[in-house]
């Protein structure tokens, strides 16, 4: 803790700041094709499948790219590998305009997604700077950066039309702040601790290979495994459910992107609250309460749109069974809600279990949480082409849940075995003259 004994409540609270609001504009940046890649699909006339794929590519290299950005960001410190990060998507972002093709896109797509790997970044840079009684709310609130994801799907629609329907503006804006942000952070915020005490000292950092030794331990899989749905399905779902608005509810762009902002907002600004929850009561508790909610909601909004046909008295009365629109949006958002407890529940594990390796064990989790992000659009684009049933994606996330929520209880179940042994003595109750006699005696 010796690394933390100069440090005063207004650095850590500046550290925080500045690396939440670089985080929300990356995560705004990652997700932009969540809006303009409906347009570019009009334009180049693409299937469902092809625009999952589109809008999932960025996530793909946002999550390849988290282990190396942690590890790097543990070794050289976090603010320059950040700085760095966000200058060179910035000039993806901007070459990204210039794209004509679809295979020229999904390469610029590659670039653009390195604003994903911010959050590996971040959360390593920001945990060197609280006490592990602390770091699941201060995670927690780095996570509210999520919310550039609604930021994206709210006013990426509007700034559209701000700029005459030219998506390629759109990307320029975009990154433009992107490059202002680096700057700004690169000359606001400080060293961390843990880097500063080590160059002070002369220590060396830890090679490549050693900082990957936690990834030998299966709990890190398995937590891996809980953000491939809390972070991958969330993300998942704020690309799909703009196209999923305009197709299955037939509403318009800006329509839709607002409405996918009610389910991105409540997934993001929460995320503090659960790392709070996380400190007071166990992320175990709170992921209890994750999984169990929202498998009820995704079952719930699993059903499909079905036809049908009853007898009348002047002749066959036909009629339609669907979630009302009103109702969809309310469970979308509760969706969304315990999502955001969620993802602050499993990294608030990291630090605990793993404080020497942060880089590495968050990078790989959220690796996997990101892959969620790039496969799951592209499932949802293939059910949807394949199965011609708008519901399959909630389908799929039900499933996904139910062997997250199966996993983790049996887990929990062996570790509370290995650690009261003596809970697993006679399994049957004491006869009654048992208890008479022990109350004697």
């Amino acid at each position: 803790m010796g690394h933390l004994d100069n440090v005063t409540p207004a650095q850590q609270t500046r550290a925080l700041t500045y690396s939440t609001l670089a985080f929300t504009v990356c995560f705004a940046v990652w997700t932009i094709f969540s809006i303009i890649g409906i347009k570019i699909k009009s334009e180049l006339g693409l299937s469902d499948t092809q625009f999952g794929i589109l809008v999932a590519t960025p996530i793909l290299t946002g999550s390849l790219s988290r282990i190396f950005l942690g590890i790097w960001a543990d070794q050289y410190g976090g603010k320059i590998v950040y700085t760095a990060q966000m200058l060179i998507t910035a000039v993806a972002v901007a070459l990204l305009s210039f794209a004509n093709s679809y295979i020229m896109f999904l390469v610029a797509a590659l670039g653009v997604g390195l604003a994903g790997g911010s959050f590996a970044v971040g959360i390593t840079y920001v945990s060197k700077w609280y006490p592990k009684e602390k770091q699941g709310t201060a995670l927690g609130i780095f996570g509210m950066g999520n919310v550039g994801a609604a930021i994206t799907n709210f006013g990426a629609p509007i700034l559209l039309v701000a700029v005459g329907g030219a998506w390629q503006n759109v990307a320029l804006v975009y990154a433009a702040i992107m490059a202002a942000t680096a700057i700004i952070f690169f000359i606001l915020a400080k060293d961390d601790p843990v880097h500063r005490q080590r160059r002070e000292q002369g220590t060396r950092h830890e090679s490549f290979i050693k900082q990957l030794a936690p990834l030998k331990h299966l709990q890190v899989w398995r937590f891996a495994l809980y953000y491939f749905f809390v972070f991958g399905g969330f993300v998942a779902l704020a690309l799909w459910l703009p196209r999923y608005y305009v197709g299955a509810y037939h509403l318009p762009l800006a329509t839709a992107g607002l409405l996918a902002a009610s389910y991105a907002l409540p997934g993001s600004i929460f995320r503090g609250i659960g790392g709070w929850l996380s400190d007071k009561i166990g992320a175990r508790r709170v992921m209890y309460w994750t999984f169990g909610v929202t498998f009820v909601v995704c079952f719930l909004l699993s059903y499909p749109s079905t036809d049908y046909r009853v007898a009348g008295i002047d002749g066959p009365i036909e009629f339609n069974l669907t979630i009302p629109l009103w109702m969809f949006v309310s469970l979308t958002i509760v969706l969304g809600f315990f999502m955001s407890l969620g993802k602050a529940a499993v990294y608030k594990h990291i630090p605990v279990y793993y404080p020497d390796h942060v880089g590495a064990v968050g990078g790989i989790v959220g690796l996997i949480g990101g892959l969620g992000g790039f496969f799951l659009p592209i499932t949802f684009g293939v059910m949807n082409d394949v199965i011609g049933v708008w519901t399959s994606c909630f389908m799929l996330l039900t499933v996904l849940i139910g062997i997250a929520l199966t996993w983790m209880h049996f887990a929990i179940q062996r570790l509370e075995s290995a650690k009261h042994p003596e809970q697993h003595g006679p399994r049957h109750l004491p006869e009654m003259e048992e208890l008479h006699g022990t109350r004697t005696q």
